[in-house]
């Protein structure tokens, strides 16, 4: 069918998959088909190895095979022509392992996304490195733009796995003391920890000139609250535990969840960091559109 390309943009569908270089491989090849269909007209994604020859390149690097084709000369691209700098900085807290009924968990989610945007990015020639978090650093894997380190990346992101209380703030602060070249700094989070901490160690980043995508990962019930007439809450990362009737709570909890968001987007707004709210059934398009839309404004 002619949509069918639309189903490895599907986090269910995807989940499906062994492999997490196959789905970030689907997932990106699914969105590349898309873009040529609307709403994204006008983006433009190169996944070519060439680019044109311009005045004052030099010769001996004109690849003449493509010349004997085309008609064009082109230039052939190395790893040290990467135009951008990427660092995907992913929370695998405890309380990224909740999924409620039917949905993937919130880990798988964005690790999933993680790996169609390093997939996307090496493909581009950009470098891109992976760090990993609970409540501090975990693993940090520094940018290069080859194939081969993407694998790594692609394997760090199958295996992770839940673990540790979150420490957003700490953790962020810890990646930016990192990062020594300004690039792309994108975070994925649920983002459940004090906000106030949280946004000063993203405008960390910030103050470094990096330009910052957030991608805010939330379950579908975490937003509505649509829970059964009687539940038992349990925190994954305190284990404590609580019996209520949500009907109850209902509303005063959407009011507080609303402020918990608002405060995220007018903040990052303010500081100039794009804000992408994400729940685990939402194409994996949109958050790539945003990605593709940022690293446009950046060259």
């Amino acid at each position: 069918m002619a949509d069918d390309y639309r189903r490895f943009l599907q986090p269910q569908v995807v989940s499906r998959l062994s492999s997490m270089e196959l789905r970030a491989r689907l997932v990106v090849e699914g969105f590349i088909t898309g873009l040529h269909r609307s709403p994204y007209h006008g983006f433009s994604v190169e996944f070519a190895e060439h680019r044109p020859y311009m005045p004052g390149d030099e010769i001996r690097h004109i690849d003449w095979k493509l010349y004997g084709k085309t008609d064009r000369y082109y230039i052939k691209q190395y790893e040290e022509e990467t135009n951008l700098k990427a660092y995907l900085v992913v929370d695998t807290s405890k309380s990224m392992a909740f999924a409620s009924s039917g949905m993937v968990p919130k880990l798988e989610y964005a690790s999933c996304l993680a790996a169609s945007l390093a997939y996307m990015m090496i493909k581009q020639q950009d470098a891109v490195g992976l760090a990993l978090f609970d409540e501090a650093l975990t693993s940090y894997i520094p940018p290069h733009a080859t194939r081969g380190y993407m694998r790594q990346l692609l394997i760090q992101l199958q295996h992770a796995q839940p673990s540790g209380r979150t420490g957003a703030a700490r953790a962020l602060h810890q990646v930016a003391e990192r990062i020594r070249r300004r690039g792309l700094v994108v975070v994925i989070s649920d983002l459940l920890d004090r906000q106030e901490e949280v946004m000063t160690a993203l405008r960390h980043f910030r103050h470094k000139k990096n330009e910052v995508i957030v991608m805010h990962v939330l379950d579908p019930i975490e937003l509505s609250f649509a829970f059964p007439q009687a539940a038992k809450f349990r925190d994954l990362e305190t284990g404590e535990q609580i019996t209520t009737t949500p009907g109850l709570v209902e509303s005063s909890y959407r009011r507080e969840m609303q402020a918990f968001l608002d405060r995220y987007k007018r903040e990052c707004r303010e500081h100039m960091i794009d804000y992408v709210l994400l729940d685990t059934s939402t194409p994996f398009d949109v958050a790539l559109v945003r990605y593709l839309n940022r690293r446009e404004q950046m060259f």
